[in-house]
């Protein structure tokens, strides 16, 4: 049940960790500073709570995969879901494509690490 270390992490993991902390970054930044000062149905509730959940669960799966330990396939794969119902959501309302496409290319990279 060791870890693992950053010098045995794959490529394949650092590159998930960088999509996950760019997601973060980018759904946090664009809840803040786009859909607030938006108003209307980008601070709706469903909507507003979706993203804060993905830049979390995204923080929270860099993280997982950062301590090295083998649980972060159980939060990648909850990650991979929530990018994905955020990246419709963010979608669905237009004007957020830097947000839908860190959440899909997140989702990409967690849904790979979850298997």
């Amino acid at each position: 049940m060791s870890g693992l270390s950053p010098k045995t992490q794959t490529p394949e993991m650092q590159a998930c960790i960088d999509a996950c902390l760019r997601c973060h970054a980018t759904c946090l930044s664009m809840a803040m500073n786009h859909c607030l000062p938006m108003g209307g149905k980008h601070t709706e509730p469903e909507h507003f709570k979706l993203m804060m959940a993905c830049a979390e669960i995204c923080r929270s799966s860099a993280a997982f995969m950062l301590i090295g330990t083998r649980h972060h396939r159980h939060t990648c794969r909850e990650c991979a879901e929530i990018c994905e119902e955020c990246a419709a959501s963010c979608e669905a309302l237009g004007g957020m494509e830097d947000c839908v496409a860190a959440c899909r290319e997140c989702a990409r990279h967690c849904a790979a690490m979850a298997a």
